[in-house]
């Protein structure tokens, strides 16, 4: 199963990004719209600058609630682990398993086509799961 599989099935396609001048107030306002516990930090929204989740959020504002009118760039994670399109999801699940991430931005040709959560990859997987058993069952039940 490829990365483009696991972006077809997803509910929405809309790809969420903030500007990097945004407040940290902001962005939860954004978060919660959405139901989301990640954004993508764009200057122009193509383009991928940076991440934040509600983890980079809590982190920071643990004892400091000044951070809440900070810009979203102070608490961004400027490493951003990427993917393709075209990438085999078992390889996604190894990358956020070994870099501790849930959420992964998809490019394509440099730009911003897509972000995938842990939470779309088991999906994906049980659908895939769940759809083999089903040909498996019909098989041996077939007379």
């Amino acid at each position: 199963m490829k990365i483009n599989d696991v972006i077809r099935g997803k509910s929405s396609r809309e790809v969420i990004t903030i500007p990097p001048d945004a407040s940290v107030r902001e962005l939860l306002a954004l978060l919660a719209e959405h139901n989301i516990g990640a954004v993508i930090v764009s200057g122009e929204g193509t383009a991928v600058d940076g991440i934040v989740s509600e983890r980079d959020v809590v982190r920071k504002l643990n004892g400091d609630d000044s951070v809440l009118d900070a810009p979203v760039r102070q608490i961004m994670t400027t490493r951003v682990q990427t993917c393709e399109p075209g990438h085999d999801v078992d390889d996604l699940m190894a990358q956020m398993t070994q870099h501790r991430i849930r959420h992964v931005p998809v490019i394509e040709n440099g730009n911003l086509v897509g972000v995938v959560s842990i939470g779309d990859v088991v999906k994906s997987r049980i659908d895939q799961l769940t759809f083999e058993r089903d040909q498996l069952d019909n098989y041996v039940h077939q007379t």
